[in-house]
């Protein structure tokens, strides 16, 4: 053991059926190795020499499977893209490796999946696992997307499954009327927008939107709150947090403009996403409406500018949106 060395300090082992944990110490008589319970256990090298023995080396990219269902019913290709995005941003998940994910088995009551992720530090592992799991649950209830029943189940009816958080338009209308960019609406217009919204619900510090990203929509916080985060240094830090009833990425919406910084939910968050399409049907019946929002938002810009920014009058900037709208909406 001491000349072959298969193992080093900081390595995750798993002696088969005897223990699961990080090696602490190793010496001539055996090695010590504290488990994932927080544990001490002693093997001896005799035990060790007739055990096998499987090495998770300490620095190593080491892959995690984790394992999940969906009905038939779900996009294969839909699933596909939706979980390797979500597992590419769980903490832990290396960047060096793009997670794999396939279908399993095509079993009786859905499909079966794997999705395959390395991770950065292997000791990690069971909160990796689990952080992952979860955000596959938050993306399902986020894209209409439903886990396969572990039972068989007779349907003498056609039934459309909702998921759990579901919103009436009713409740969404209400929202979008104490909003101030769109207080230049009727509420027959307001009404159709409530109509075109799409609720999505985030995980604690889930990124909605990135820097960079394309925009062409807007959100609304509809419960919770979330962070608005710039990267310095390659350090993320928080310069403004918004609740309930505020909105972020609305340059996207009317502009076209990509995200201007990074914003992640601060808990567990719904937002409703208004996209590029749910707004252009109501500007093309209604041109006029592009000038009464280019005040709103040219206001709006220059009252959220920071010191460090040149301050210019409201009709100026105004100008520069309106003429945006109207090349990014194909007004006349």
């Amino acid at each position: 053991m001491q000349a072959d060395q298969p193992f080093q300090i900081g390595d995750v082992v798993n002696i088969q059926g005897k223990a699961t944990g990080t090696v602490e110490a190793i010496s001539w008589r055996g090695m010590k190795i504290r488990t994932f319970q927080n544990k001490i256990i002693l093997v001896s090298n005799s035990v060790v020499g007739k055990e096998f023995i499987e090495v998770a080396p300490k620095g190593n990219l080491n892959a995690r499977l984790v394992f999940f269902n969906t009905l038939y019913s779900a996009s294969p290709s839909k699933t596909i893209q939706l979980i390797r995005e979500v597992v590419r941003q769980v903490d832990n998940v290396s960047a060096k490796m793009r997670p794999v994910v396939r279908i399993k088995n095509l079993g009786d009551s859905g499909i079966d999946w794997e999705v395959k992720f390395w991770v950065d530090d292997y000791s990690k592992y069971n909160d990796t696992d689990a952080l992952v799991r979860q955000r596959i649950w938050y993306a399902f209830q986020r894209e209409n997307i439903h886990f396969a029943f572990p039972t068989r189940t007779l349907y003498v009816e056609n039934q459309s499954l909702e998921p759990n958080f579901t919103e009436s338009v009713s409740e969404i209308f209400i929202r979008l009327s104490d909003v101030e960019i769109f207080a230049p609406l009727s509420d027959e217009e307001t009404q159709k927008l409530a109509e075109k919204c799409e609720a999505k619900i985030f995980s604690p510090n889930e990124p909605i939107v990135r820097k960079g990203q394309e925009g062409k929509s807007m959100f609304v916080v509809h419960r919770g709150s979330v962070k608005i985060q710039i990267v310095e240094d390659g350090v993320a830090r928080t310069v403004n947090t918004l609740h309930e009833g505020e909105i972020f990425g609305e340059m996207g919406l009317f502009t076209g403009e990509p995200r201007s910084a990074n914003v992640v939910a601060a808990e567990e968050t719904e937002v409703l996403e208004i996209k590029h399409t749910a707004i252009k049907p109501i500007l093309k019946k209604n041109p006029n409406l592009a000038e009464a929002l280019s005040q709103t938002i040219a206001e709006r810009r220059l009252l959220l500018a920071t010191a460090n920014e040149e301050k210019k009058e409201v009709e100026s900037v105004k100008e520069g949106v309106f003429t945006s709208i109207k090349k990014f909406f194909g007004l006349n």
